[in-house]
């Protein structure tokens, strides 16, 4: 089930308690002509080798809880020299070493900072199974957080060709390269072929 917004336009509701991820999604779907109505809640995220597994699940259990379609997202960051850590477990690490601790584990091996930021989106119906969209954004870490935009790992990665971390980009500027903005657009494009009003 699609929804519609008083301007006839779509609309969609994102599953999150994240404020800084709901304002990038309204600020990536704008464009579109896709507004996005916040559900506080994303289901039961399950430990899962990939960011787009738990992001399945908790569709499916978000979508239900709503009674209504939802859009679910979860990111990682995913740090070469570390085997891929924190990748699918990324708010964990966030709560528990934070930058710090990610730059902490980099500092043995200072040359091989190459990361990768993974959104997975899922779009779920209560009674359908999930449609996947995943976006990437290659980049390295930084020695030293940069910044106080953005939220989580932002202020320590650098997208490839940038010289600014995630924290020091404005919204717009964010929206242009990063992860979530390619699996968000991956999505608009796919809602727009399918529920075009």
């Amino acid at each position: 089930m699609r929804g519609s917004n008083d301007r006839g336009g779509l609309s969609v509701v994102f599953a999150t308690s994240n404020r800084g991820k709901l304002e990038e999604a309204r600020a990536i779907l704008a464009p579109f002509g896709i507004s996005v109505e916040r559900f506080d809640g994303k289901g039961v995220e399950i430990q899962a080798d990939s960011t787009s597994e738990v992001a399945a699940y908790a569709s499916r259990g978000a979508a239900k809880s709503a009674g209504k379609a939802v859009l679910v997202e979860d990111a990682g960051l995913y740090v070469e020299s570390l085997g891929g850590f924190p990748g699918p477990y990324s708010a964990y690490a966030f709560r528990t070493i934070g930058v710090a601790g990610i730059i902490a584990l980099l500092q043995p091996s200072p040359q091989k900072r190459a990361a990768e930021f993974v959104s997975s989106l899922a779009y779920c119906e209560p009674l359908g199974g999930p449609a996947l969209f995943e976006g990437r954004a290659r980049g390295t870490i930084t020695t030293e957080p940069r910044g106080t935009k953005g939220f989580g790992f932002d202020p320590i990665f650098v997208p490839d060709g940038g010289r600014k971390t995630f924290g020091e980009l404005t919204m717009d500027e964010k929206c242009a390269v990063s992860h979530r903005a390619d699996s968000m657009m991956k999505f608009a494009k796919w809602y727009h072929s399918r529920y075009r009003p």
